[in-house]
């Protein structure tokens, strides 16, 4: 398995930057799975992000499952961002309205710069498919030490539109652009990126 991005980076037929295939990182949160005395909970949206790249013929290198916690959260993200072998982080729960709906807070910390067409994107179509409660939906999209990063809901319909139809298609040119000007670089330590 080749893990250095320069080895994997090419060009599209535009002449776009591109990472080929994606090595993914997948955050599931909910405390109620984290929390479950089961050894491997059930996790439908976590599987169902996996399945989206798999069939892509991308490669998932790390599944994690945290509680509803902005700290936890926020720690996975940074902890998968700062590796070499991780060219895209998915998080999947945590994007409603409640108390403890704090994923897009706890990623969007680490956002050097952010994508709002995604969430833009991600409500219109959840629109068609949800009606008005797709203005519930509060996942959003930023690059974070250089590593696209997608917080989703945790439904699998919502996973699986997110991945199909906008994440999967754009991604490899995503971290191809945002890793571009590290071409031959050395990848930043969690040291580098600080707190």
């Amino acid at each position: 398995m080749t893990t250095d991005r320069d080895d994997r980076r090419s060009t599209d037929d535009h002449g776009h930057d591109i990472i080929d295939p994606l090595y993914v990182g997948i955050v599931t949160v909910s405390s109620s799975r984290a929390q479950a005395d089961e050894a491997d909970p059930d996790d439908p949206g976590g599987d169902t992000i996996q399945e989206c790249f798999e069939d892509a013929g991308h490669e998932v290198q790390e599944r994690l499952l945290v509680r509803d916690d902005y700290s936890a959260i926020r720690t996975a993200v940074r902890g998968l961002v700062a590796r070499r072998d991780i060219d895209i982080v998915l998080t999947t729960g945590g994007t409603g309205v409640t108390a403890d709906d704090v994923s897009p807070e706890a990623t969007a910390s680490l956002f050097e710069r952010d994508l709002p067409g995604f969430g833009e994107l991600f409500r219109m179509l959840s629109w068609e498919e949800v009606g008005t409660r797709a203005m519930a939906s509060r996942a959003t999209a930023g690059i974070a030490v250089d590593t696209p990063v997608f917080c989703l809901p945790g439904s699998t319909s919502a996973c699986e539109t997110a991945c199909e139809e906008l994440i999967v298609p754009e991604a490899p040119h995503l971290a191809g652009l945002a890793t571009r000007h590290r071409t031959g670089a050395n990848d930043q330590t969690l040291a580098d990126y600080g707190e």
